[in-house]
């Protein structure tokens, strides 16, 4: 990763539903908004197919907390609108979180009902959180879930984040980043570039090609102002005819050429051999046009040395969200004891007390179950490795894990992650879980 320049985040208070300011005006009615909660983020399953998840956001998400604040201008909004009362104003104004945040690691596998996220403040703090830390790790999560299946299924070869114009554009960079912390090696998103240090990559689009009088004339300029090892765009008129062109005119130092139509599989062949007979062993092929894992997968049959992808990246792969959900899992009554509590709707249930979790391991590292604890922590089997990291402690953030420094960690967790998963989780075939998700009830 390379260095960043701080950018100004914008504030995230309003990132939020009316129903929690709801909420909080009338607990703060109650007096019930001082109570000591704990809330929970997790996903009661998987999308269909899928064998794991990613853990995608959670910087973003830890640094937009930072920034959660009312201003002047936010106040008078919703003074003016009469969303809140004077006194729920007041609290408003003030607010600072001062709680905990736990959770898994960005760039970790989840499963089912893993506990990805933990906040403990007063229900005040952490109930208007709610639409914000779902919006970030439901997006995050489901770009890296599904950016992690195409790096596995690209076995080595880069992808390159290229679906800026597919999505809205904040959601391009973040995508961007999610893809990244899955194992892209470069993004197209120049945002994304200056915010989080990530590699950008560019080519150019058929109307460069288009623009010029003839495609020799396209290459020359892009050649000459760019050096022999950018990549052309071969696939505007004939693919043979532009290979050749872009031979005689960089010579052996031509970088790439990109394939974006037609049967990739078989154009990569024979483009291949022609380069190859033409002098260009070292020039790479990079392929576009609309894939996803599974047509990745299906060219790794193939002569290609570089994915670039897009529409299927940015939304997701067919899961555009993560269907995470933000629960009250306990609070502290009159006495100050805590106490569980759960939702028993059906279809919805959920499993109440405060959360622990480990990855259990055998002896060769390799992943047999999701250890969750309810109410104090699993018993470490010596092999198993503990899931909760604590972000944020009394308020204050705790460094290293925000900015390009949080991607560069979360990229190696990710490999890290993945590398204890049964080897069965890493082919493209549908299936259970990789790993069942166990709770031990105290």
């Amino acid at each position: 990763m390379t260095e960043t320049s701080p950018w100004d985040q914008p504030r995230t208070s309003l990132f939020t539903d009316h129903y929690e300011l709801t909420m909080l005006q009338a607990s703060l009615h109650s007096g019930a908004a001082h109570r000591q909660c704990v809330f929970e983020a997790f996903a009661r399953r998987l999308p269909d197919g899928r064998r794991y998840g990613v853990v995608g956001g959670t910087g973003r998400l830890l640094e937009g907390i930072t920034k959660f604040r009312f201003t002047d201008e936010e106040l008078s909004f919703l003074e003016r609108t009469r969303v809140v009362n004077a006194e729920t104003l007041d609290f408003l104004a003030g607010y600072r979180f001062s709680g905990n945040v736990f959770g898994y690691a960005e760039g970790e596998a989840y499963f089912p009902n893993s506990p990805i996220l933990i906040v403990e403040s007063t229900f005040a703090e952490a109930c208007i959180l709610e639409t914000y830390i779902l919006s970030v790790l439901n997006h995050d999560s489901a770009i890296a879930s599904a950016a992690s299946r195409m790096t596995t299924a690209a076995n080595g070869r880069p992808c390159i984040e290229m679906g800026s114009r597919r999505t809205h554009d904040e959601s391009a960079v973040a995508a961007a980043r999610a893809a990244v912390i899955a194992g892209f090696s470069s993004t197209s998103n120049l945002a994304a570039g200056l915010r989080y240090g990530i590699p950008t990559v560019g080519t150019a689009a058929h109307s460069f090609t288009l623009l010029h009088d003839t495609e020799r004339e396209a290459f020359e300029a892009q050649v000459a102002s760019m050096g022999p090892g950018t990549s052309l765009l071969v696939d505007t008129y004939d693919v043979e005819r532009a290979v050749r062109t872009a031979v005689e005119i960089a010579g052996d130092k031509l970088g790439a050429v990109r394939l974006d139509s037609g049967d990739l599989i078989d154009q990569a062949h024979w483009v291949r051999q022609l380069l190859d007979e033409l002098g260009n062993e070292n020039t790479r092929i990079m392929v576009t046009s609309d894939l996803d894992e599974y047509a990745i997968a299906a060219l790794q049959s193939a002569p290609v040395d570089a994915y670039g992808v897009g529409t299927a990246l940015v939304t997701g792969s067919g899961a555009p969200t993560a269907s995470m959900v933000y629960k009250l899992v306990a609070h502290t009554d009159d006495s100050g004891e805590f106490v569980s509590v759960a939702k028993a709707a059906k279809n919805k249930a959920s499993v109440g007390g405060r959360k622990y979790a480990l990855r259990r391991l055998d002896e060769r590292g390799v992943a047999s179950h999701e250890v969750v604890g309810v109410g104090r922590r699993p018993v470490d089997d010596g092999n198993d490795r503990s899931l909760l990291q604590h972000f944020i402690v009394d308020g204050e953030l705790k460094p290293g894990w925000i900015g390009a420094e949080g991607v560069t960690k979360a990229r190696e967790r990710h490999a890290a992650s993945l590398a204890e998963l049964p080897a069965s989780v890493h082919r493209m075939h549908r299936g259970e879980p990789a790993i069942p998700t166990v709770y031990e009830e105290h």
